[in-house]
């Protein structure tokens, strides 16, 4: 486990049940109206002042599932073993603002099978109840939702790219494309992953909603499906600043 340090340190993950009021059970923030999720809800808004219920849902998402589950897809992608992070053995402590600072399970346990069990962990058991669940509360679309899903899972293999240059990009690209071939919802239909200026970036075919946040009022993701694909590749590959509406 200390080894996904020199990847991506920003996938550290803690060993052991978490005490703390501040750690969250991810089972629980799947709970039909539980005060976990409506809690993680209320950060997010704060923090970026949404003027809509639909895009604090759709923010929630994209932040969680860029972390909650990250440390299990890199290790898929780099050892093809599926760590145990089913939602009553994992924690979450939550940012002050935006999404998740920490991240706890119970003991470094690996489950048999491969990548039915990581689609199994991570998706079905997980980010897709969340889905339905912040769909129920705020009737957020579940395909925008499934797109925050979908480009919270390609961080996973984008940010080590941009944090190491000891695996090759060519090598997390196919690693993501087998993933998302066959992942439920049709994530692969929700965006690309693509080489840009060395490294890995996403390009979404679902909006966030972020640019009408009182934060940053019409700032556009980098993503963001609303710019044009060749302009969205062409800033990243300047390092360009996000763009607006």
């Amino acid at each position: 486990m200390a080894s996904l340090a020199r990847y991506a340190p920003r996938y550290k993950l803690e060993i052991g049940e978490p005490a703390g009021n501040e750690w969250l059970r991810a089972d629980r923030i799947l709970e039909a109206d539980g005060p976990e999720l409506t809690e993680l809800l209320k950060r997010d808004h704060d923090a970026a002042g949404h003027t809509s219920a639909h895009a604090n849902a759709l923010s929630l998402m994209s932040f969680y599932a860029g972390r909650a589950p990250a440390t299990a897809l890199l290790l898929w992608a780099l050892e093809g073993r599926v760590l145990d992070i089913r939602p009553q053995n994992l924690w979450v402590r939550p940012h002050d603002g935006h999404g998740i600072a920490a991240v706890a399970i119970r003991s470094a346990r690996f489950l048999p099978g491969g990548l039915q069990t990581l689609y199994d962990v991570v998706l079905t058991q997980h980010l897709l109840p969340l889905s339905a669940e912040l769909h129920r509360r705020t009737r957020a679309g579940l395909r925008q939702l499934h797109g925050g899903v979908a480009a919270g899972c390609a961080m996973a293999f984008c940010a080590a790219t941009r944090e190491t240059e000891t695996v090759p990009p060519a090598y997390l690209l196919e690693r993501w494309q087998t993933f998302v071939a066959n992942a439920p919802a049709e994530l692969a239909r929700l965006g690309d992953v693509e080489p840009a200026a060395g490294k890995l970036v996403y390009l979404r075919n679902t909006c966030c909603l972020y640019y009408t946040s009182t934060a940053a009022p019409g700032t556009l993701c980098g993503s963001c499906c609303l710019t044009p694909r060749p302009t969205r590749l062409a800033a990243y590959n300047t390092g360009r600043p996000i763009l607006t509406v």
